[in-house]
């Protein structure tokens, strides 16, 4: 199966433009393009997914093991002509001193043939020793090509492919010439999510013809096909319940962070998943228990408010004892009130709590969690659970009588030694957690679901 990784000596050089437009390219010329994303990141996953017309997929060290990476990686790549990773940081960034965990450690696992984008901007000659260092740093990683991006202009890339030819073997496929008017908006937490960019569509199709027009997408293609991806063990069938709940999911412009794994293991798990819009719905659907997951209610938050019916239904499904879990943005809008940029605006209301945007990341990164006594779901095996956390927003005056469900070994949580606040049967964290690398919290969760319906 032919598979390519898309990285980039640093962050910020172009290859998540570079890796949407491929997948829409490349989907355009009819094959089916299965796009993975390295790390935790929600975002780019959301892009990617609309590009290539198929749900992206997070490779994620952190949370998975080398073996459970390999097995997604062989059962979502079944059924596609070419996978598409992006990579994430630099190609060799890592905080280990021998790169565990990198790109350049997934691209060898996964035995991917590695398309470096250099971001240009003010660069000439000094490419090459750039280049001819990568190169020599890892000679078992499979450097196959080179995107020059942000090029000044014909003399400037004249230059450029001239000294990459002169002085190493990379071909260059592509120089794609300096436009900010292709870069994605961005906000405290990097991108702008494609759920609520208007003309996202738009975008994509234009990226997409620049892409056409500069990226010699045959050569490309070739590329991708001449490294076979590597014997690989599908992983295990998820765990079949008989016992099937409605779950209702907020998914709108203010929340869409979510795992498409996630969802997967919550349906084989007997859940049926109903969508509802916090911003639109005027009420909740018919559902047994509510998984509101993150995003950006600040930037709806007046929408939120001015739904107010929504907002008490939701708060009269907690009174009432059924189960919710919240993260992140789900728990800010549980929250009495949401502060940001001067503005106040009513949440939910079902915890006592306001909650306030800070113009300096609050929790960011990966996390390690215990859980306590008070956890309210069944009990899991694992000494730490592995997570991770990206908020500007803190908790103002949290309330004393507030019982947690995880005591923090690393990150910030709610008060930097907590996390998961447990009141009734509702489970609010600043975490985001996945059901990989033997934390199932999808089956514990819909487990608790089960004991509070009575099954």
């Amino acid at each position: 199966m032919a598979h390519l990784y898309i990285a980039a000596p640093q962050k910020s050089s172009g290859k998540t433009t570079l890796a949407i437009g491929l997948c829409r390219a490349l989907r355009d010329q009819g094959l089916i393009v299965q796009p993975f994303k390295k790390g935790p990141d929600y975002i780019d996953p959301l892009w990617l997914t609309q590009a290539a017309g198929r749900t992206c997929f997070n490779l994620d060290y952190h949370t998975m093991s080398h073996g459970e990476i390999s097995a997604a990686f062989a059962h979502e790549l079944s059924g596609a002509d070419l996978g598409l990773i992006e990579g994430n940081v630099g190609l060799f960034d890592s905080t280990d001193l021998h790169g565990a965990n990198s790109n350049a450690e997934l691209a060898r696992q996964l035995n991917a043939p590695v398309i470096l984008v250099i971001n240009c901007d003010g660069l000439a000659r000094g490419i090459a020793p750039l280049l001819l260092g990568y190169r020599a740093f890892d000679p078992n990683l499979q450097l196959a090509g080179v995107v020059l991006n942000r090029v000044g202009g014909s003399r400037h890339a004249a230059n450029l492919v001239r000294v990459v030819e002169h002085y190493t073997d990379l071909p260059v496929l592509g120089v794609l010439s300096r436009d900010d008017g292709m870069r994605i908006a961005e906000r405290h937490l990097g991108l702008l999510p494609c759920n609520e960019a208007e003309g996202s569509e738009d975008w994509i199709n234009a990226i997409c013809q620049r892409i056409r027009a500069q990226i010699d997408l045959d050569r490309l293609i070739d590329i991708a096909e001449q490294v076979p991806v590597p014997p690989l063990t599908a992983p295990p069938p998820p765990l079949i319940s008989g016992s099937p709940v409605r779950l209702g999911i907020a998914r709108d412009a203010a929340f869409g962070f979510y795992y498409p794994d996630d969802f997967q293991s919550l349906a084989a798990g007997g859940a049926e998943l109903v969508s509802f819009s916090p911003i639109h719905d005027p009420e909740l659907p018919d559902v047994d228990a509510l998984f509101l997951g993150g995003g950006f209610p600040e930037s709806r938050m007046a929408e939120l408010d001015a739904n107010r019916s929504m907002r008490q239904h939701i708060a009269e499904f907690i009174r009432d004892g059924k189960p919710v879990y919240a993260e992140c943005g789900g728990l800010m809008y549980l929250c009495t009130r949401l502060t940001w940029n001067g503005d106040r605006c009513e949440m939910v209301g079902a915890l006592n709590a306001e909650v306030e945007m800070r113009p300096r990341p609050q929790g960011r990164g990966y996390v390690r969690l215990r859980e306590t006594a008070d956890f309210p779901w069944p009990r899991s095996a694992l000494t730490n659970i592995c997570a991770h956390e990206f908020h500007h927003s803190a908790i103002i005056a949290a309330d004393p009588d507030w019982r947690y469900g995880y005591q923090v070994l690393r990150g910030v949580g709610i008060n930097g030694t907590h996390d998961g606040i447990v009141q009734g049967n509702l489970f609010a964290c600043y975490s985001h957690l996945r059901a990989v690398g033997g934390n199932r919290w999808t089956e514990r969760f819909l487990a608790h679901v089960q004991r509070c319906l009575g099954g």
